[in-house]
């Protein structure tokens, strides 16, 4: 454990959002994922240079699946059709799959061990018992809704290790 992780500012994800889908997103406080958004959601699992468990990020279906569909120019009715369904398609998939990985630029510091996307977790794939038990943890964490404009909202958790 490192006293040298900061929590990304909720201007800065949204930053992030922003940059990589081209359009404007708006980021408030929001709940923490629960066990119940788990089974839908995509987890992803940052590591260090160590392979030690590093951050884990949550999103809810509805989350990944607005971004997934704006990252890749698609209508609206992609991430709905996938939210409908309880899955995330696969092209949509790739999109948030890119999007995680960017993401590990908001997690690497100077002088900090380097942060890596180590996995991407899809509905119905197992999540590993420690990541799960982190995102579900209180602690050092980011609670967000996020909503992708003119596509829709969803939760963003991040917590790190």
């Amino acid at each position: 454990m490192s006293d040298t992780s900061v929590i990304p500012a909720p201007h800065a994800v949204r930053n992030l959002f922003e940059d990589l889908l081209g359009r404007d997103v708006n980021v408030s406080p929001g709940d923490p994922m629960t066990a119940e958004n788990l089974p839908t959601g995509v987890i992803a699992i940052y590591t260090d240079t160590s392979q030690q468990l590093y951050a884990v990020l949550g999103m809810t279906l509805s989350l990944a699946a607005n971004a997934g569909a704006a990252l890749g120019l698609l209508p609206a009715g992609a991430a709905e059709d996938s939210i409908e369904e309880k899955t995330l398609f696969p092209n949509l998939a790739e999109n948030v799959f890119e999007l995680c990985n960017v993401f590990t630029s908001l997690l690497n510091r100077e002088g900090a061990p380097h942060v890596k996307l180590y996995q991407v977790i899809y509905p119905g794939m197992d999540l590993p018992n420690d990541a799960r038990a982190h995102l579900l943890a209180l602690g050092k964490r980011l609670d967000l809704t996020i909503e992708v404009a003119r596509y829709g909202k969803g939760r963003f958790s991040l917590s790190i290790a």
